[in-house]
């Protein structure tokens, strides 16, 4: 899937058109934040930095295509949470993001960047990403340890061989929405917000039933033992026990002010040969 994706922005970038006004360049900045099964309820709750940059080419004054490269820090914690389940369960995480996505936008309102007469537009957007994501987790001798490696809930133990350990790059869909201003000639900003629908339950390592902390000890170390289980529950009672919610997969999120510039225009072709 990375390959096409890969490909289809190549594709875009060659046959963009010549005419300078179409084409822009970018950077991206704001804040990125998570919600699953640490955060099921509250968008906006623990916000980190986010940022990017991206390629626009729009064909006509109401839609255009993009690429963006965005990167992100999300984290989540049932300490956080007023729900008595959660902090029961003290379960946390944290992980960068790494997406490569391409969105299609709408515009509302006529718009072409430099063009002063129709300068600003709200507008819609929507598309298709590939992620890359590693939750970590921080263990009491105060190192940091990978989570899908240790097989917290008995991924790739003998005795759970039906539970398989979750892929680390996967894909989303982007939706939002934003509004962008040319504020001049060669400059446009913007302010949007987009959410990602993800295709896995494992951005905070949290998803089914608690595994045999007897197996996870004995296959995958004391350090899978103690943060595979981090609650009040005795060994004798966990097994079995819901940990997350598989039913619903988990989703992150961005909240960017975007930068572009105008591409100059290369020489135009002779006319024969257009």
């Amino acid at each position: 899937m990375k390959k096409s994706v890969a490909f289809l922005f190549l594709v875009l970038v060659v046959s963009t058109n010549l005419k300078a006004q179409y084409s822009e360049f970018g950077l991206m900045g704001g804040i990125s934040y998570y919600m699953g099964d640490l955060n099921p309820d509250f968008p906006f709750k623990k916000v980190l930095p986010a940022g990017g940059l991206f390629y626009r080419y729009n064909f006509n004054e109401r839609f255009s295509v993009r690429g963006a490269f965005t990167l992100g820090y999300i984290m989540g914690d049932d300490a956080n949470s007023k729900v008595q389940s959660q902090l029961d369960r003290n379960l946390r995480f944290e992980s960068w993001l790494y997406e490569f996505g391409i969105t299609g936008e709408f515009n509302f309102f006529k718009y072409a960047p430099g063009d002063m007469n129709h300068f600003i537009t709200p507008f819609l957007f929507g598309g298709i990403a590939v992620f890359k994501f590693n939750p970590i987790a921080t263990a009491s001798d105060g190192n940091k340890y990978e989570l899908q490696p240790l097989g917290t809930e008995g991924q790739g133990t003998t005795f759970y061989p039906d539970r398989k350990k979750y892929a680390l790059t996967t894909a989303s869909i982007p939706f939002g929405f934003g509004v962008k201003c040319n504020i001049s000639k060669t400059f446009s900003v913007g302010l949007e917000w987009g959410m990602r629908y993800t295709f896995t339950d494992y951005l905070d390592d949290v998803s089914g039933t608690y595994a045999s902390p007897n197996v996870v000890q004995a296959e995958r170390g004391n350090i899978a033992y103690e943060l595979a289980n981090r609650s009040n529950l005795t060994d004798e009672t966990l097994e079995g026990r819901q940990r997350g919610n598989s039913k619903t997969n988990d989703w992150y999120s961005f909240a960017l002010i975007t930068f572009s510039m105008n591409l100059k225009a290369r020489p135009a072709k002779c006319p024969a040969y257009q």
